[in-house]
């Protein structure tokens, strides 16, 4: 099938009900969660080739299959109507938030991750009824190619089709009408995303990533945060959306930090992580000569070696890093760590204000003051990598727009309709609003309705009156 043809028959099927009734959804999810055990093997191995990753399931794999167990668990209460608060107008009506499928949705994947970043959109807008079109990255070439020959074998053909191919193919679905477009990737093909969807009028979630911080208070267990840290920058060799970009702390800290990193690289990689089995390489060429040209001009006190007939690139670490330097301008995107320091927390939080939003903050510090004050002034605040699998992960202004994981993506790929169920009688309740008015008619309706019908309208989220479906019985 031509992209067009392909997007053409999930419409099509989309329009024909067959989403609706949640035993469909609950069925697909199934057999999303049978394609995952059954070819667990052969997803790894395509990780393998792709990225020289080992450690698939603990970062891929267990994360999807939770988010699949809890759709399942929990669909029927998601999709549930919601009711809402009423008055004396609407006592005797029926009034609710129904979740309702948007239609066929375009989700555009990563290389980094190219299962999870994919198929957890897809639980989301499986389980909120809607058909999606699925662009896995072809920069993963291996897992890219694995995944349009096995979906088609567990999911519904038509409703969601994979489309594979380069950036040609990617700006052909573009310029194709989607009811939601959910984009992982950089900054500059996200606004190249955000401009299509414009067109069309069409929503969309961008996860883009960032500068994530990194703070280092002087009163904190350095040894403890320097593992967290250690594993947060270099697992999938630096290729993580949310990794830790730079760390800030005093320059009478900067030394210890420095020093338990290199401890904890000894203990998780070995005295050469080129050969350790656990540690990753980068995707592809353009990437690796990237990474290296940020490097040129320091000097590492750890790591620096660089292989380019593997793509490999040792953990490293650079101090005294100017704040204004090349290596602080893009999002590193691979095993650079630099470290910036500043005089105390004042300085640290300005440095951070002062930069777009990243997608996440990360603050070791033994001060609750410490720890509130960061967050209150940038928004993020994640304990581990891992709790972002289990909680709401959004963004905002460079790091991209909208949220997602379990309820949140049924959420954020539904229409959340409001409902107004009216009987025809009780017709004198009504006499106030209509015409013509008069001083009389205008008290007995502010009598009647008062801020609590402001309070309900709000709740009801009425836009417009095409938001509302009247039902007159």
């Amino acid at each position: 099938l031509s992209r067009g043809q392909a997007i053409q028959r999930a419409r099509e099927a989309f329009g024909s009900g067959r989403t609706r009734p949640l035993e469909f959804r609950l069925q697909q999810l199934q057999a999303l969660q049978k394609m995952m055990s059954e070819r667990e093997v052969e997803i790894i191995t395509a990780l393998k080739q792709d990225i020289n990753r080992y450690d698939t399931s603990l970062l891929e794999l267990i994360g999807i299959n939770n988010e699949i167990n809890l759709a399942l668990g929990k669909l029927r209460e998601w999709a549930a109507p919601r009711l809402v608060e009423k008055n004396l107008l609407t006592m005797s009506d029926e009034a609710y938030i129904q979740p309702e499928p948007l239609g066929v949705v375009l989700i555009i994947g990563a290389w980094n991750y190219p299962w999870a970043v994919t198929l957890v959109p897809l639980v989301g807008a499986i389980a909120a009824g809607n058909g999606a079109v699925v662009k896995p990255s072809e920069i993963s070439g291996y897992s890219s190619l694995l995944l349009a020959t096995l979906l088609p074998l567990y999911l519904d053909k038509d409703l969601y089709p994979v489309v594979t191919g380069g950036v040609t193919e990617t700006q052909e679905l573009l310029k194709q009408r989607f009811d939601h477009i959910f984009y992982t990737g950089s900054s500059a093909v996200g606004k190249l995303v955000m401009e299509a969807a414009a067109r069309h009028i069409t929503p969309v979630t961008l996860e883009l990533g960032g500068k994530s911080p990194c703070y280092i208070d002087k009163n904190c267990d350095i040894r403890v945060a320097c593992r967290r840290i250690t594993w947060g920058k270099f697992v999938n060799c630096g290729q993580t959306c949310i990794a830790p970009d730079y760390i800030l702390c005093e320059p009478c800290v900067q030394g210890h930090v420095v020093e338990c990193i290199r401890q904890t690289l000894l203990e998780f990689y070995g005295p050469d992580p080129k050969s350790s089995p656990d540690y990753g390489r980068i995707i592809n060429q353009t990437h690796f000569n990237r990474v290296v040209g940020l490097m040129e001009g320091y000097a590492p006190v750890l790591g620096g070696q660089c292989d380019a007939s593997q793509r490999y690139i040792a953990p490293t670490i650079l101090k005294d890093v100017p704040p204004h330097s090349k290596l602080m301008q893009e999002e590193i995107f691979g095993p650079l760590l630099p470290i910036v320091t500043v005089s105390g927390l004042d300085e640290a939080i300005s440095f951070i204000n002062e930069r777009d939003k990243p997608l996440a903050l990360y603050i070791f510090s033994s001060d609750k003051q410490v720890r509130n004050r960061i967050a209150v002034h940038n928004c993020f605040l994640h304990h581990s990598i891992l709790c972002v699998r289990l909680l709401l992960l959004d963004f905002v202004g460079q790091s991209g727009m909208g949220f997602y994981h379990g309820k949140h993506t049924f959420d954020r790929l539904s229409h959340q309709r409001a409902c107004l169920l009216r009987s025809l009688g009780m017709e004198s309740i009504n006499l106030a609003r209509y015409p013509p008015q008069d001083r009389q008619r205008a008290s007995r309706a502010r009598l009647v309705a008062g801020n609590s019908n402001i309070r309900f309208l709000t709740q009801l989220h009425i836009h417009s009156l095409s938001n509302v479906l009247f039902e007159y019985i």
